[in-house]
C-alpha cells in the first residue's frame, strides 16, 4: 500500500476507535467515521467494505502490530516465565496507553454479533499460538510442569490478561493496569510451574496421571 493510502488507512482506523468508544459499535454509523477521520463517506468504501470489516481490520491491524512486539520480547526473553512476563507487560501496557482501544476491543466486541465475534477470534490466533510456544518452551526448559494441558493455559492465560483489562476499564480506570502483571504472570506460574519438595527445597515434576 502506497504510503499516502497507508496513512489514509491508518487514519479511518484511528477514527474508528474513537467513534466506536464514543458511541458504541451498534450506535456509530459510517458516515460519523468519515467526519473524524476528515474524508467523504465514499472514501470510506474505498479501504473497506463495511463497518464490520472496519472492526475486524482494526482488531487484525493493531494486534498485527503488538503481537510484532510480543515475538521481539519473546526472543530476547531468557527463560519462558520471563517471556510469559514481558507479553502480559506489553498487553497491558499497550492497552492503558490507548484507553478508547482497550473500550473498544473488551467492551464493543463483547457486545457484537456471534459471527462477526468469530471472525474477530480468527485474528486472535497468532496471538494464542505465541503464547503456546512460551509453554512448550517452558516444559522444555523444566519451568512447567509437562502435564499441563498446553492448549487450555494458553487459553486461560490469556483469559486472565482480558478479564484483568474489563476490571480496569470497569473501575474507570482508578488504578494502574501495569500493577497487575505481577499477580496475573505469578498466579500462572505458581500453578504451572515445578511443585517444591518442602523438605529438600528442590521441585520435583510429578509423573502425569
Amino acid at each position: 500500500m502506497a504510503v499516502g493510502r497507508l496513512q489514509k488507512f491508518e487514519g479511518i482506523l484511528d477514527a474508528a476507535v474513537k467513534v466506536f468508544a464514543e458511541r458504541g459499535y451498534r450506535g456509530s454509523q459510517i458516515s460519523r467515521i468519515a467526519k473524524e477521520a476528515g474524508v467523504a463517506d465514499g472514501t470510506i468504501y474505498l479501504y473497506f467494505k463495511n463497518k464490520e470489516d472496519i472492526l475486524v481490520s482494526l482488531f487484525r491491524e493493531r494486534l498485527g502490530a503488538l503481537i510484532g512486539k510480543f515475538e521481539y520480547a519473546v526472543r530476547a526473553s531468557k527463560t519462558a516465565e520471563e517471556a510469559l512476563r514481558l507479553i502480559c507487560e506489553l498487553h497491558f501496557a499497550e492497552l492503558e496507553r490507548h484507553p478508547l482501544l482497550a473500550h473498544v476491543t473488551q467492551i464493543e466486541l463483547r457486545q457484537s454479533a456471534f459471527e462477526l465475534r468469530k471472525e474477530i477470534g480468527k485474528t486472535l490466533k497468532p496471538y494464542l499460538l505465541l503464547i503456546e510456544g512460551v509453554l512448550l518452551r517452558g516444559i522444555a526448559d523444566g519451568a512447567f510442569r509437562p502435564e499441563i494441558d498446553v492448549k487450555l493455559s494458553r487459553q486461560l492465560i490469556f483469559g486472565a490478561m482480558d478479564e484483568a483489562v474489563s476490571s480496569w476499564l470497569l473501575s474507570e480506570r482508578k488504578y494502574a493496569l501495569a500493577a497487575q502483571v505481577d499477580g496475573t504472570v505469578d498466579f500462572f506460574c505458581a500453578r504451572c510451574g515445578p511443585e517444591v519438595d518442602a523438605q529438600n527445597e528442590r521441585p520435583f515434576f510429578p509423573s502425569p496421571q
